[in-house]
């Protein structure tokens, strides 16, 4: 780390293939100040993020996770609000001082393994850097696939780790998920190719998809549930038109198992986000079943699924990059999930409004968006009218919120008294 300069910008992949080590050894450089430090979803907190060394590096997040949430009021963050499919664009050749990986002990010929979240824009980085500095460590897995690797030709530093990847356990969804994804798997037919997102919601919707068949995966992030799939043969990919009979990821996220799994495994490439979050890419999929998380959803559709109000909660991501391609698909379908209310007894709140709270991020349009799923049903707003839209919404919003919501939309102008006779319940 001695040769970072004051003054530079550096960056390193998020989540499971963060080079803490390396961000440690920096953090612990004297005089450094001013430093521009590109990364995301952080699982353990480099020793720079402490109100002690505030003003040193500078953190921006191309995505925020849990720990970059809870620290933020103490230590500041700026968030970066892309399209994961553009990505690339925020590393252009001789963008980057340095970029800080951590990869697989090279194979006979030389080659590095970027990991299991260095291929998200990892080339990229590479590409832009003046300098390239990586830490090897024997748990990362040899992946497959294109953009997902390192020559030690190309490396300009070496150094040795030896620490298991950070993981992310499973979890139980909760009643209301669990309605969710029974809403949503009955959906997806035999054959078709998905994409989930992150979350106990995804987990819960692939463990409800053991009984389908030839499945196809082609998803940003290979969750664990669609490892599982793969594992039971259920996702054989034997109907995609494109990468038939290989499962496509962009990045993943999981335990030492799903680590264990992708090591060396021919039946699973990895190709940066740039390409697998292509709209193009994703409508060559007949069938595209793609599903997401929302945080707030007006009555006309629109999806907030990045902030809470001004707050910054998540990113961008690759959502709208999905939707599209899904809704470009042939007999493609897209679904946005969220529960109906979010906190508990007198802190309850409808997470269907009337009018979204100031600043929240519209991350997916509302002519974009064809299903929105709760725990009370499925709304189709494809191509619907206005008044077509807030009925569908209140229909699956919580009971306890059906009225008050209705009032909300025949004061505001959305709808009259009468568009909302007869509203009943989403099956």
């Amino acid at each position: 780390m001695a040769s970072i300069n004051s003054g530079s910008r550096i960056a390193a992949p998020p989540a499971s293939s963060f080079p803490l080590e390396l961000v440690n050894a920096l953090s612990s450089r004297k005089g450094l100040e001013k430093v521009r430090f590109d990364s995301g979803l952080l699982m353990r907190l480099p020793d720079f993020m402490t109100p002690a060394q505030e003003g040193r590096i500078h953190y921006h997040s191309f995505f925020l996770g849990p720990l970059e949430r809870l620290v933020r009021e103490s230590y500041p963050i700026t968030a970066t609000s892309i399209h994961f499919s553009r990505l690339h664009e925020n590393f252009t050749k001789g963008s980057l001082d340095a970029v800080l990986l951590e990869v697989s002990p090279p194979d006979e010929m030389g080659i590095m393994s970027l990991g299991p979240m260095g291929t998200l824009a990892g080339r990229a980085m590479i590409q832009a850097a003046d300098r390239v500095i990586v830490q090897v460590n024997p748990h990362v897995p040899f992946i497959h696939g294109e953009d997902a690797h390192v020559h030690v030709d190309e490396v300009d530093f070496i150094c040795d780790c030896d620490r298991p990847l950070f993981e992310v356990p499973d979890a139980s969804p909760d009643a209301a998920e669990a309605k969710i994804a029974d809403f949503i798997s009955e959906r997806i037919p035999d054959g078709a190719t998905i994409q989930l997102g992150i979350g106990k919601l995804a987990n819960a919707i692939g463990d409800r998809l053991s009984g389908k068949k030839d499945l196809g995966i082609h998803s940003e992030m290979l969750t664990p549930s669609l490892i599982r799939l793969i594992q039971e043969g259920v996702a054989t990919g034997a109907k995609k038109e494109l990468h038939r009979g290989k499962a496509i990821g962009g990045f993943s996220l999981g335990g030492k198992a799903d680590y264990d799994f992708l090591h060396s495994n021919p039946q699973v490439k990895f190709y940066p986000v740039s390409y697998v979050n292509d709209p193009a890419v994703v409508a060559k999929h007949s069938h595209f079943i793609s599903v997401n998380n929302a945080l707030a959803i007006d009555l006309t559709g629109q999806a907030a699924s990045e902030s809470l109000g001004f707050s910054q909660f998540s990113g961008t991501g690759g959502q709208l990059d999905f939707v599209r391609g899904a809704r470009m698909s042939l007999g493609g379908m897209s679904f946005l999930a969220l529960k109906s209310t979010a906190g508990s007894g007198s802190g309850l709140i409808s997470r269907i409004r009337c009018t979204l709270d100031p600043g929240a991020v519209i991350t997916t349009p509302r002519s974009d968006v064809q299903y929105i799923v709760t725990e009370y049903g499925i709304a189709d707003l494809d191509r619907k009218s206005i008044p077509d839209r807030v009925r569908a919404m209140i229909a699956i919003a919580h009971p306890a919120f059906r009225d008050e919501l209705s009032r909300e939309a025949v004061a505001s102008g959305l709808v009259s008294f009468s568009d909302l006779q007869g509203v009943k319940a989403a099956a």
